[in-house]
């Protein structure tokens, strides 16, 4: 009986450490499950004007991604992506706009109170992370490429 009674205790024991593993990495898989700030920031801020979501034609602004590509391009660094976006939102005026045909279309973007902050978890964000983008973008992109639209503008000698 004695027996009976351990073997059934140390059963217990074992089924119950069991259960407490288990919560535990259950807990830890929610812990990776976080929302990057720089995504809600876009999500709250940016989407307004840069949806992906927007037709073609009823745009306010470029989708995200148009953004993404222009501003970094095969060998741009990170720290030169954020600086670049920072540089712009320091000083939104034509001469200072690396997205010419953007500028063209939409006009220049107004000066935003964004802090600085902000705005490098945006780029952060923006640089590490595939981006949204509206079915029409990318024949859309590679049809300016072919055609030789100037993506930026080009500086006048």
């Amino acid at each position: 009986m004695k027996t009976l009674i351990s073997l059934l205790f140390i059963f217990v024991f074992l089924v119950g450490c069991q259960q407490k593993t288990k919560t535990f990495y259950s807990v830890k898989a929610n812990v990776s499950n976080e929302v990057h700030p720089g995504k809600k920031l876009i999500e709250t801020q940016c989407v307004i004007c840069h949806s992906a979501t927007e037709s073609h034609d009823n745009r306010l602004a470029p989708p995200m991604i148009a953004v993404k590509k222009r501003y970094a391009s095969s060998n741009t660094t990170k720290k030169q992506f954020i600086k670049d976006i920072q540089n712009w939102f320091d000083n939104p005026v034509e001469d200072n706009a690396k997205m010419y045909g953007a500028v063209k279309r939409f006009g220049v973007m107004p000066k935003l109170a964004i802090t600085k902050e902000n705005l490098n978890l945006i780029s952060d964000y923006l640089y590490d992370n595939d981006i949204d983008q509206p079915e029409w973008f990318e024949n859309h992109y590679n049809e300016e490429k072919r055609k030789g639209f100037p993506m930026h503008k080009r500086k006048q000698s």
